[in-house]
C-alpha cells in the first residue's frame, strides 16, 4: 500500500508542488547567505591588508631606528674610547645609548658587545644580557654581511626573553671594535603593534623558519603555528581560508619576520546554526501552506488520469468497447477523445488484421512450396552430372556441376560474400557460357589480392556479365569480357565489367544507371543489381554506364563502400 501511494501520480504531483515551492526558497536563501558572506569576508580581507601595512610600517620604523642608532654610535667618541681603551664610565655609556635610542627606546633594549660576544653595556640595568657567540647567530650574520642582521627566535611566550635580536658591527676607522645589539621581547612587541590591527583579529609573528616568535593569543602560538609549519613542509601554500577563520600572511623584508593575521569568518558556526534554525522553521511553514494548496490542485489533475488508467486496464483485458467520458476542454479532455478514437481504430484494424493474417499464412505456404523447387532442381542436376560421367559426356557433367554450384549459391542464406567467392561463382557461369557458345569469347579478371576478401552483396556480377554476353557481344569476333576491381577515393570499391561489343547509344554513356537511362525491359538484371546496391548502401552506391573512346564497347561500373566483413555484419 505504501509503495503504491509513493508511486502514484497524485503523490508525485504533491511532491512536485512542494519541491517547486521549497527549492527556490532554499536556493535563494543559500545564495543570499553566500553573497553576504563573500561581501563581508572581502571587507575583512581589506581590513587585514590595511592592518598588515600598518604593522609593516611599525617594523620598518624599528629597523630604520636601529640603523640610525648604529650610525649615531659609530661617530660617538665616548663609545669609541670605551670600546678601544676602556676609559669611559658605564653611566656615560648609558646616557649615550639613551640619547641615541630616541624613539625606539620604548620598544626595544640596546646592548654593546665586544668582539668576543661579551656584554659590556646595556640601555637597561636588568636583566643582565647573555653572552653571545660571535661565530654563529646574529653576530656572525652581522659580521659576514657587513650590515644590520635580524633573527627571530621562539621563547614560549616568556616576556623577558628576546624574541627578535638584531646586530650591527661597530667600527673604528673600518676596524671592527664591537657589536650593537637590539633585543625585542614579548612586551616590546605588544607595545610596538598596539593599535595596528583590529580588535576581532589576532596576530602571530613567525621567523624565517616558520617558528613562532610572538603571538597575541597563546592558542595561536601553539596550534596555528604548528599547522602553518606542517603545511609549508608538505609543500602547500599556507595563506588562505579555513572553515573557521581567514588568514593573511605578510613578510617583512628587513627582519625576515612573517606576520600572520587571523580573523573569524563573517559567518561562523554559531551564525550558520542560527540561520539553519530560522530556515528550517520557515521551510516548515512553507510545507504546511504548500500541502493545503497542492491537495485540491493535484486531485483536479490526477482524477482524469485515474479514469484514463482504468480505461487502459480494461483495454489490456481486450475490452474494445471501453470509452472515456470526460467533460473537459483542456489537454486532458483532448487526451480522452484521442483514447476513444484509438479504441475505435483498434477495433476496425483487428478485423483487417485477421483478414491479412489469413492471406499471409496462405502466402507463407506458397513460399514453402516454392522453396522445394530449387532443392529439387539442384538434386536433379547432381543426378544428371553422374549420369553424364557414366556415359562419358564431360561437357554435360561440367555444365551440371557449374549450374548446381550457382544454384546452391543463389539459395544460400548469405546476403554478403567475399569478393573472391563472387568471382568463383562468376567463373562457373562463364564455363557454362563457353560450352554453350563454343569458346567464342575471352574472359579476364584483374583484381588486386588485398580486395579479394572485401564483402559484397551476393550475385551482383553475374547479371552484369550476362547482360554483356546477351546484348554486347552479338556479331562480334574475338569478343572479350574483362572484370576489374580497384579502390576509389580510399573509401569505395569499384568493380567494372567491360566488353568490346557494339556499345551503348551515346546519349546513355557517361551517366548513372536508371530506368530512364536504360528502359529496355530486357535489362532487368542490371535493374536488380542497381536496386540491391541502393537497398544496402542508399546513395553511396549504384551503377554507372559508359563506352569506349572509339564508340565501341560497354563498361558497367558498380560502386559500393569499401568495408570489412565485420562492418558488413554489423550493418
Amino acid at each position: 500500500m505504501k509503495y503504491r501511494l509513493r508511486n502514484s501520480f497524485h503523490f508525485r504531483l504533491m511532491v512536485s508542488f512542494l519541491a517547486v515551492s521549497l527549492i527556490p526558497l532554499c536556493l535563494c536563501s543559500a545564495l543570499l547567505v553566500q553573497i553576504a558572506s563573500v561581501h563581508m569576508n572581502r571587507e575583512i580581507k581589506e581590513n587585514m591588508k590595511t592592518d598588515s601595512d600598518s604593522m609593516i610600517v611599525a617594523l620598518d620604523d624599528l629597523a630604520l631606528g636601529f640603523e640610525d642608532v648604529g650610525k649615531t654610535l659609530q661617530n660617538n667618541p665616548v663609545l669609541m674610547d670605551a670600546l678601544t681603551c676602556g676609559l669611559a664610565q658605564e653611566t656615560q655609556i648609558y646616557n649615550v645609548l639613551y640619547e641615541a635610542a630616541g624613539s625606539i627606546r620604548e620598544v626595544c633594549t640596546l646592548h654593546i658587545y665586544d668582539l668576543k660576544g661579551n656584554p659590556l653595556f646595556s640601555s637597561h640595568s636588568s636583566p643582565q644580557p647573555q653572552k653571545l657567540k660571535p661565530t654563529w647567530g646574529v653576530l656572525n650574520a652581522a659580521r659576514t654581511s657587513g650590515k644590520a642582521s635580524y633573527m627571530g627566535q621562539t621563547a614560549e611566550l616568556d616576556s623577558e626573553v628576546a624574541l627578535l635580536r638584531a646586530a650591527l658591527v661597530l667600527k673604528n676607522q673600518q676596524t671592527p671594535i664591537g657589536y650593537l645589539v637590539m633585543e625585542v621581547n614579548s612586551d616590546h612587541f605588544k607595545q610596538l603593534l598596539n593599535g595596528k590591527y583590529g580588535n576581532q583579529g589576532e596576530i602571530l609573528i613567525l621567523n624565517q623558519f616558520w617558528r613562532p616568535v610572538y603571538s597575541s593569543q597563546p592558542l595561536l602560538f601553539t596550534d596555528v603555528a604548528a599547522q602553518l609549519r606542517s603545511r609549508v613542509l608538505a609543500g602547500y601554500i599556507p595563506e588562505g581560508d579555513n572553515p573557521d577563520c581567514l588568514y593573511s600572511i605578510t613578510k617583512h623584508d628587513k627582519t625576515g619576520l612573517l606576520l600572520v593575521q587571523q580573523q573569524p569568518h563573517a559567518f561562523n558556526h554559531r551564525t550558520l546554526h542560527i540561520l539553519m534554525i530560522v530556515s528550517a522553521c520557515w521551510a516548515v511553514v512553507c510545507i504546511i501552506i504548500s500541502v493545503f494548496l497542492s491537495i485540491p490542485l493535484s486531485r483536479q489533475i490526477s482524477s482524469p488520469i485515474g479514469k484514463l488508467r482504468s480505461a487502459f486496464g480494461k483495454l489490456e483485458q481486450d475490452d474494445l468497447d471501453v470509452r472515456i467520458s470526460l467533460d473537459r476542454q483542456d489537454e486532458l479532455g483532448q487526451l480522452a477523445i484521442a483514447f476513444n478514437h484509438m479504441v475505435n481504430a483498434l477495433k476496425t484494424n483487428r478485423a483487417e488484421l485477421m483478414e491479412n493474417q489469413k492471406e499471409l499464412n496462405e502466402t507463407k505456404l506458397r513460399m514453402l512450396q516454392a522453396q522445394l523447387n530449387p532443392h529439387f532442381l539442384g538434386n536433379t542436376l547432381d543426378t544428371m552430372k553422374w549420369i553424364s560421367k557414366i556415359n562419358n559426356m564431360p561437357e554435360v557433367a561440367m555444365m551440371s556441376t557449374d549450374l548446381a554450384d550457382i544454384l546452391r549459391f543463389c539459395i544460400s542464406g548469405e546476403e554478403f560474400v567475399p569478393l573472391y567467392r563472387e568471382l568463383e561463382i562468376l567463373e562457373r557461369y562463364i564455363e557454362i557460357q563457353r560450352i554453350r557458345l563454343s569458346d567464342q569469347f575471352s574472359f579476364q579478371v584483374d583484381v588486386p589480392e588485398e580486395l579479394l576478401g572485401h564483402p559484397v552483396p551476393k550475385m551482383i556480377l553475374q547479371p552484369i556479365v550476362e547482360n554483356a554476353i546477351l546484348h554486347g557481344l552479338v556479331g562480334v569476333e574475338r569478343s572479350l569480357i574483362r572484370v576489374k576491381a580497384e579502390k576509389w577515393q580510399e573509401e569505395f570499391l569499384r568493380v567494372t565489367v567491360t566488353d568490346n561489343g557494339r556499345g551503348i547509344p551515346e546519349e546513355m554513356a557517361g551517366k548513372p544507371y536508371s530506368r530512364e537511362t536504360l528502359p529496355d525491359k530486357h535489362h532487368l538484371g542490371l535493374y536488380n543489381v542497381h536496386m540491391i546496391l541502393k537497398l544496402h548502401y542508399a546513395e553511396a552506391a549504384g551503377l554507372f554506364l559508359d563506352r569506349g573512346p572509339d564508340g565501341t564497347g560497354t563498361s558497367v561500373t558498380a560502386t559500393l563502400p569499401l568495408q570489412t566483413a565485420q562492418e558488413e555484419c554489423e550493418c
